[in-house]
């Protein structure tokens, strides 16, 4: 037999993971949840995997592959898990390499050696010394690994100058199937005594094959760059080790770990060239801008690359890309043709645009291009370009952009009319197409959009991939040109390449791995592409009827009010694991787990929300999945697909509260405000056990608080409500919202607030609740603890008060201020948190927008600015750097940082303590040692500020204290 059958009661073998804990290094990973987020890549595909080891080493990875051959167990390599096509799905043991196979080993002249795990982003920040890079580039350049890349054959927008993974990798160090190692690249033809005879013998079996097949080879294999289909046998003819191109190391390239399974890789490397100029062409039709992309060509750009008007649409409708896209078009047109030239100066680049407006004139299209020549424009273009997968997915319902005929590539004289063609087949099918990417090289990405929930849309799939893949091969074009083969292309490798190329692909994986121990079902003898059983929503998938959701979902469609399908947005693409991070993740980047990124916890919580996770949203492993979660709405702004995992956790932690209540620590965080006006009072007794000895170890004992950390200190000089009038409506009236925090640890900000106000010409009011006298709180802390009733009931009594007057209201800090521009709005949905939420403002956010009048003096040389997480998440961190220099003399220097990590209680648990410290050390810490003593660190957190002056030793200060210092 060629490849394993495993049967099911295999998965979850407690044997086998014994075993693996005794002889290897590594993390074994093997409960049903852990499984579960293994499951699926950004495919459609959903594979429950054996287990899942987490390798430190690679005598770890050849210890688990002599585990596996005795136990009859397959093993599939996975670095990023964002493959579109299936490859990294498998019943079988999958084996992380991400985590800490992930080094650069050498750098010798140009060329790099590498372990696979480490990411694209990561290896060009490394060699950015040498003034050299690799340029193979996929849109998910900051997450996927090398070895993923060489596995997929990867290609990227670049191609069409540096050609495909497989030109550029220049050895690969492989494990086989039966254990032997050897280093595969261009070797002689009369194999030395070095080479070991098992080895030769595989490599005269493969020569033998490449001599017998190359005239059928060339008949069949498509002469075009972006053929990545089957195995790159054709580097096995006469003709290939003639022309130098007979380098084994292509062959494994693009096998999809079927064949041997990467130690290491060695690259070529290419000089940087430091500038760039972009052209962006609008075209009114998708046809015009297909049939140009065969002349822009001609003017030897680095790449060019395709925004269809739904991109367009779509992207507009996503916070953090509406504004580039404005920028990027001109008038109102159906697609653009980003052009892309790079080099060592600017004046031939400027030339190279001028040449573009002349040849978009000619073609009929004067004064067509924006011209992008600022580094600022041009990374926000490229990031926009990247996300273009994401952009498509964020499709809100069952219906999305598909990925299964979307790699297909014809030469571009035939792109218009090939393009012409698939979207009438399908119009002829009731769908459409979403088009982006690589114009450069007739390799575009079309998604028809489809159910893939529905049986009947499921027919149309493969009724659509069977007539796509005729108008391919008519054209003589490849029916895979990027991202591999996977379960839904290597089906069609028969049809595109005939028996012939069949069974020599076969014959291939057969001398590599005769008993199928490596990712069987790929490239050869695979599974059909519509086998429902394998699909991530197979039949049966269904929302769990009891899930009673607290929040509003409404904007999502689908069952258990809209939540399932906003957990569904999350497409696996894995934007979360960026190596480039801003805020998103900072969890997953201090463990580097699969279990404490985004991507993994909208996993577990749709395997919980669809009945196949025991125990639902109040499970333990929903429970732990989000433990490490800080909340800072880091991907509700950075995910393209809009998953927000802070509003997500909420609603977790009321399922588990309803079920299993809160513990006394969570109790007494979550009722502060309730409490800490009586601990004001008694400010040397509320803060005790900051000062009295054997507390502190006693309050970690007892309530889990760290006894490294001090506790914010209650101020027996707490702002009261009546320091302020209520409001009446007089000329310049503002509402200022003291939150918990400001009230009692920190009132000097308040009151600065006041005084800057004041000075600006605006009277500052503090609205009254009608019911009692206890402040107004906006539940913040209730919400943490999944309290959202009793945190509804608040934020019925705030927006109550708040409501009852039409003036803006201000906040100073980010968490407390913003709940009611968000949560509020899934709280109390309607037109009065609406309206509320419409204006309330960050106290920079409104400095900023009405650009008051204000008489102020230098107070320092610079000020080094971190961003507390929600102001970024909000689009309220610039505001916040412009309110700063309205100060004469003072240079802002915003701070390139994550989350602080301290992240409300979350840093105070002694749990939490280290991964708190691991996410500060990140990047803001790093940063705030090297700010020079006399200038200012500002952070508008009062977390962030804890976190600064308790790791760094340096006092943070809330901007509105830094301006009430400049007031003349």
């Amino acid at each position: 037999m060629n490849a394993f059958t495993i049967p099911k009661d295999r998965i979850g073998d407690s044997r086998l993971a014994e075993r693996l804990e005794r002889e290897t290094q590594g993390e074994v990973l093997w409960s049903a949840a852990d499984r579960g987020r293994y499951a699926t890549d950004a495919s459609i595909y959903q594979i429950e995997p054996v287990g899942v080891l987490v390798p430190r080493s690679m005598s770890d990875v050849e210890a688990a592959l002599s585990i596996c051959r005795d136990d009859g167990i397959p093993i599939l390599p996975r670095g990023g898990g964002t493959s579109q096509c299936g490859q990294t799905v498998n019943r079988a043991l999958v084996i992380d390499c991400s985590k800490y196979l992930n080094r650069v080993l050498a750098v010798e002249g140009d060329t790099v050696r590498v372990e696979p795990g480490i990411s694209l982003g990561a290896l060009n920040t490394a060699l950015a010394g040498t003034k050299q890079f690799f340029p193979v580039d996929p849109s998910t350049w900051a997450r996927c690994t090398i070895g993923g890349m060489a596995g997929n054959n990867s290609c990227g927008s670049k191609s069409i100058r540096y050609g495909l993974m497989a030109d550029n990798v220049r050895a690969i160090d492989a494990l086989l199937a039966d254990g032997s190692r050897f280093r595969f690249g261009a070797l002689p033809d009369n194999l030395g005594a070095e080479v070991p005879a098992g080895i030769a013998d595989l490599i005269q079996r493969l020569r033998a094959l490449g001599a017998r097949e190359a005239e059928e080879i060339a008949a069949r294999f498509p002469n075009q760059l972006r053929r990545v289909g089957g195995y790159n046998i054709e580097s096995l003819t006469p003709a290939a080790r003639a022309e130098g191109r007979g380098n084994l190391a292509r062959l494994l390239v693009g096998s999809e770990g079927t064949l041997a399974f990467s130690a290491a890789l060695d690259l070529q490397l290419w000089p940087v060239k430091p500038r760039k100029a972009l052209g962006i062409c609008q075209f009114p039709s998708f046809r015009a801008a297909m049939a140009a992309s065969q002349h822009l060509v001609t003017l030897d750009p680095e790449a060019v690359e395709l925004v269809d008007r739904t991109m367009i649409d779509l992207g507009r409708s996503i916070p953090i890309f509406r504004a580039t896209i404005d920028r990027i078009v001109r008038g109102e047109p159906d697609s653009l043709l980003i052009v892309e030239f790079h080099g060592q100066e600017d004046a031939p680049l400027a030339r190279s645009l001028d040449a573009l407006e002349e040849m978009m004139g000619d073609l009929g299209y004067p004064d067509s291009v924006v011209r992008c020549i600022d580094p600022g424009f041009q990374a926000a273009v490229a990031e926009v370009r990247e996300a273009g997968l994401n952009i498509m997915m964020s499709m809100k319902g069952d219906g999305k952009p598909v990925s299964f005929i979307e790699d297909c590539a014809v030469a571009l004289p035939d792109l218009a009319d090939y393009t012409e063609r698939l979207n009438q087949v399908f119009e002829r099918h009731g769908t459409k197409g979403t088009w982006y990417a690589h114009a450069s090289v007739g390799c575009l990405h079309v998604r028809p959009v489809l159910n893939m929930k529905d049986p009947e849309d499921v027919r149309r799939m493969r009724t659509i991939a069977e007539e796509c893949f005729a108008l391919v091969k008519e054209y003589k074009g490849s029916h895979s040109g990027e991202h591999g083969d996977g379960i839904v292309r290597s089906e069609f490798n028969a049809s595109m390449f005939g028996p012939r190329i069949t069974a020599a692909l076969e014959e291939v994986k057969d001398a590599f791995d005769p008993t199928g121990l490596l990712n069987p079902g790929r490239v050869v003898r695979p599974p059909r592409m519509d086998d429902r059983t394998l699909f991530r929503y197979a039949p049966g998938y269904a929302a769990d009827p009891d899930v009673q959701p607290v929040l509003d979902w409404s904007a999502w469609p689908g069952p258990q009010g809209g939540l399932l399908g906003a957990v569904e947005m999350c497409n696996n693409n894995g934007t979360c694991r960026k190596s480039d991070a801003n805020v998103m993740c900072p969890s997953y980047r201090a463990t580097r787990d699969e279990e404490h990124l985004t991507r993994g916890r909208a996993n577990t919580l749709r395997l919980a929300l669809t009945g196949q996770l025991p125990g639902g949203l109040a499970s333990d492993e929903v429970h732990h999945a989000l433990s490490l979660c800080v909340s800072c709405k880091g991907c509700k702004r950075e995910c393209p697909t809009g998953v927000d995992m802070a509003k997500m956790k909420i609603e977790a932690m009321a399922a588990r509260a309803r079920e299993r209540g809160i513990n006394a620590r969570d109790r007494l965080i979550a009722t502060l405000p309730r409490w800490a006006p009586f601990a004001a009072m008694l400010p040397e007794a509320a803060n005790a056990r900051n000062w009295i000895p054997g507390l502190p170890r006693l309050g970690e004992r007892l309530l889990g608080f760290s006894a490294e950390r001090s506790l914010p200190r209650f101020r027996r000089d707490a702002f009261h409500d009546a320091e302020l009038p209520a409001p009446d409506g007089r000329a310049g009236e503002v509402i200022l919202f003291p939150d918990v925090f400001s009230r009692y640890f920190e009132p000097e900000n308040l009151r600065a607030a006041i005084r800057v106000l004041r000075a600006a010409g605006y009277n500052p009011a503090v609205a009254r609740s009608a019911r009692g006298s206890r402040p107004l709180d906006e539940g913040r802390t209730l919400l943490g603890a999944g309290l959202v009733d009793e945190a509804r009931e608040e934020a019925r009594r705030t927006l109550a008060a708040l409501s009852a007057v039409a003036s803006p209201v201000i906040g100073l800090e980010p968490s407390s201020t913003l709940t009611l521009r968000d949560e509020f709005l899934s709280l109390l949905p309607g037109p009065e948190a609406e309206a509320l939420a419409a204006r309330t403002f960050l106290v920079g956010e409104f400095l900023a927008r009405e650009k008051p009048r204000l008489t102020l003096k230098p107070v320092a040389e610079a000020a080094h600015v971190h961003g507390h997480c929600h102001q970024k998440a909000f689009a309220a961190f610039a505001p916040a750097i412009a309110m700063l220099t309205m100060i004469p003399g003072l240079k802002v220097v915003p701070i390139a940082s994550s989350c602080c990590g301290m992240a409300g209680s979350f840093g105070y648990e002694a749990a939490n303590l280290a991964v708190s410290k691991a996410m500060a050390e990140l990047s803001l810490l790093p940063a705030v040692r090297k700010v020079p003593e006399g200038a200012l660190i500002v952070a508008d957190g009062t977390s962030c500020r804890h976190q600064i002056g308790d790791l760094a030793g340096r006092q943070a200060l809330h901007g509105i204290r830094v301006l009430e210092m400049a007031l003349a």
